[in-house]
């Protein structure tokens, strides 16, 4: 400013100078309005250097607010609700109840010769249930997450599992009990219940390694999940066909970097289905332990290979100890080993047509290694042994040796996208000695993917096309059919030898349940993920 009040008087000079005084007195008056216009530009100057620093101000401080809002959450909270209906109808064979021919057997004083059962029809008209979630996802430090899930699942206009599952509704092993393996897969009652709860450690010293400890996300695996509609579990879930089970466990995982095989990760898990509490001498039941390793050599959104070895030791009878008079359980034993073998691919093609085709093949081979110790009766001779790992008692015919058997799923589901529209079909088969851990699946009748026969599938999903508002916002409806197809009894249970189903006329072939040759399932959901 100082020099350009100089130029301005230095210019001045050249002005022609009428008289000095007169003169002198107009310059000094020049000079002082210029002072007073410089005055006001000063002003104006720092007035406009104070907003621009205010706004300054204000867009820091918007840009902060917008990084935290962008920050991820320590807490994440979300959630689903399923309201499901189910039209239910299956036929049995004719058959021999195992209640009344073991006291024929028996000699017991008043035992009536065992009726043949005729062949009976069985239904449910209007089953319907109602299961909520809530899925919490917390980060503890940089490393460390938790994650859990609650489950509440229940039938309309009921307070327990009676009308589908127990001793007086159940058709199958893995709907009899409601135990640690399956509760709140099963339709029980109000209660929010704890259905996951773990926590993971990762980059371990720096490395691609994780822990992880807690009760697993081991249900619903992949590729169960397609037909589902749900986002598959990651590198914490497990195969579908071999394992559907909610177990309480730990991994121990390495992710490596390897260009040519994106996605790929290796696991080593352990999970307890059942602690035998205090041992005492007349408690020489064991704990029932898992050990599994995962392999996934290739994953990415499009194609997807896993592999899995697994081993059950000292499998239980059954998963509680019901102890009573009678013809009552008797105790429970550790009947053996069982082994699992499993190999699942999956793949996407875009764009075909106006959609996407998804498609699957996964084939499991499963092995028992049988023990002495029987499922046993309560007699008032004593606990009468009848059948082991697979094979029944000798005192029925049986004879103690490992069975093999094998699974087959295969699935396929297009996508139209434009409409939110989604078809599939699914097919499985499961041989005579096929063992399967998955009494947490959400079939009805039964695990599917357990059963000594076929199962064919197929259903319509329509997503609502609205914009979602929470972060997992979906909603659909998913409308199916199941049709079961029954050639072996024993489905969803590896307690004594399974038999056929065209030769159930024969007393000695008596059955613990009403043997089911073909089932029927129509349903419809109403799914909502938040």
């Amino acid at each position: 400013m100082r020099f350009f009040l100089a130029v301005l008087v230095s210019l001045s000079l050249f002005l022609p100078l009428p008289a000095p005084a007169a003169d002198q007195t107009d310059l000094m008056k020049k000079i002082d309005d210029l002072s007073k216009q410089l005055d006001a530009l000063k002003q104006q100057m720092q007035e406009i250097r104070q907003k621009e620093t205010a706004k300054d101000e204000r867009i820091a401080k918007v840009e902060k607010k917008t990084q935290e809002a962008t920050k991820p959450s320590w807490l994440q909270i979300g959630g689903d609700y399923r309201g499901r209906f189910d039209y239910l109808k299956g036929t049995t064979r004719d058959w021999y109840s195992f209640q009344q021919v073991l006291p024929y057997f028996l000699q017991m004083p008043g035992a009536k010769p065992p009726q043949l059962i005729p062949s009976q029809d069985f239904k449910n008209d209007a089953l319907m249930t109602n299961r909520f979630g809530i899925n919490l996802q917390a980060k503890a430090t940089e490393d460390v997450t938790v994650k859990a899930r609650l489950l509440m699942y229940k039938v309309w206009g009921h307070e327990s599992a009676e009308p589908v599952a127990g001793p007086s509704s159940a058709f199958f092993a893995d709907k009899f009990f409601i135990f640690d393996g399956n509760v709140s897969h099963i339709p029980q009652d109000n209660i929010l219940r704890v259905d996951q709860a773990y926590a993971t450690w990762s980059n371990i010293a720096g490395a691609p390694v994780w822990f992880s400890l807690g009760r697993r996300p081991s249900t619903a695996g992949v590729p169960t999940n397609l037909r589902q509609n749900i986002e598959k579990s990651g590198s914490a879930g497990v195969p579908g066909l071999l394992i559907d089970y909610a177990f309480d466990g730990g991994t121990i995982g390495f992710a490596p970097d390897i260009q040519a095989l994106p996605g790929s990760y290796a696991k080593i898990c352990y999970g307890k289905g059942f602690d035998s509490g205090f041992r005492t001498t007349g408690n020489s039941l064991n704990d029932v332990n898992f050990l599994g390793i995962n392999v996934v050599p290739y994953d990415t959104d499009n194609f997807r290979v896993e592999l899995q070895w697994d081993r059950a030791f000292g499998i239980f009878a059954f998963p509680e100890n019901r102890n009573g008079s009678g013809l009552g359980f008797g105790p429970n034993a550790n009947l053996g080993d069982i082994d699992q073998y499993g190999l699942t691919v999956m793949g996407k093609i875009e764009k075909l047509g106006p959609g996407d085709l998804n498609l699957f093949a996964d084939g499991a081979i499963s092995k028992t290694h049988p023990n002495d110790n029987f499922f046993s009766v309560m007699t008032p001779a004593g606990a009468m042994p009848v059948a082991g790992l697979l094979y029944d008692a000798p005192n029925f015919g049986g004879v103690k040796e490992g069975k093999t058997g094998q699974a087959l799923y295969l699935g396929a589901r297009y996508d139209l996208n434009k409409t939110g529209t989604k078809l599939g079909l699914e097919y499985n088969y499961g041989s005579k000695n096929w063992v399967a851990f998955s009494p947490a699946s959400d079939d009805m009748w039964t695990s599917k993917l357990g059963v000594h026969g076929s199962v064919y599938e197929a259903y319509l999903i329509q997503e609502i096309k609205s914009k979602p508002i929470s972060k997992m916002g979906k909603a659909q409806f998913r409308l199916g059919y199941q049709y079961y197809s029954f050639k072996y009894t024993g489905s969803n249970n590896w307690v004594g030898a399974p038999k056929s189903m065209s030769d159930l006329s024969n007393p000695m072939n008596a059955q613990m349940f009403p043997p089911l040759k073909k089932a029927n399932d129509i349903y419809l959901t109403f799914d909502v993920t938040f």
